[in-house]
């Protein structure tokens, strides 16, 4: 049997790329929201410091994992066409494996967060110790994954969500992954 490995799960919007802003009275699927994921190829703009961090991430022995919800699709708010281009985007990036659930949130899937599946999955298939892994995003329901699949937590904050708490706050994937470094050296 081989040891089990480590890694670093990440969410998409608003840890690998910028989220938008849709004003204080947008609603989808009758819930108020006021940020949102890209729901276009021309709104997706990754933030500088990603490529990076994730080779830091790698570098430092972890396999790297996007866990994502992306229901836009199944809310009518986003085109195929655009969600595959910004997923060619993501794909180019020093990722290891990519994990998308698309369901809305009223489909009762067990991979979209904040549920633990994706996580779960993922270390079933490259068999991953999930205690010694961590879970970065930047919403309550990655942080309740990243938990619920026994992973230790890093909330990306960016003044929008700053009421949640965990084991680590920052400000970016490169902040965490100097904070990474040095833990390991330790």
């Amino acid at each position: 049997m081989t040891t089990p490995r480590r890694a670093i799960f990440l969410d998409r919007d608003g840890v690998l790329n910028e989220v938008i802003d849709r004003g204080d009275n947008y609603f989808v699927q009758e819930k108020k929201v006021k940020w949102t994921a890209p729901w276009t190829y021309s709104e997706f703009h990754l933030k500088p410091e990603v490529s990076g961090a994730l080779q830091a991430f790698r570098d430092a022995g972890y396999i790297v994992i996007l866990a994502t919800n992306q229901p836009d699709m199944a809310y009518g708010t986003m085109t195929r066409e655009d969600h595959e281009r910004i997923m060619a985007d993501v794909r180019i990036l020093p990722l290891d494996d990519i994990f998308v659930c698309e369901h809305g949130r009223d489909n009762g899937c067990e991979c979209k967060k904040p549920k633990p599946g994706m996580l779960l999955a993922a270390a079933e298939k490259w068999n991953i110790d999930l205690t010694q892994s961590y879970m970065i995003g930047d919403t309550e329901s990655d942080i309740i994954a990243g938990r619920a699949a026994g992973c230790k937590v890093v909330f990306v904050e960016d003044g929008r969500n700053s009421e949640i708490e965990t084991e680590y706050r920052v400000k970016t994937l490169t902040e965490f992954s100097k904070i990474l470094i040095d833990t390991e050296r330790i």
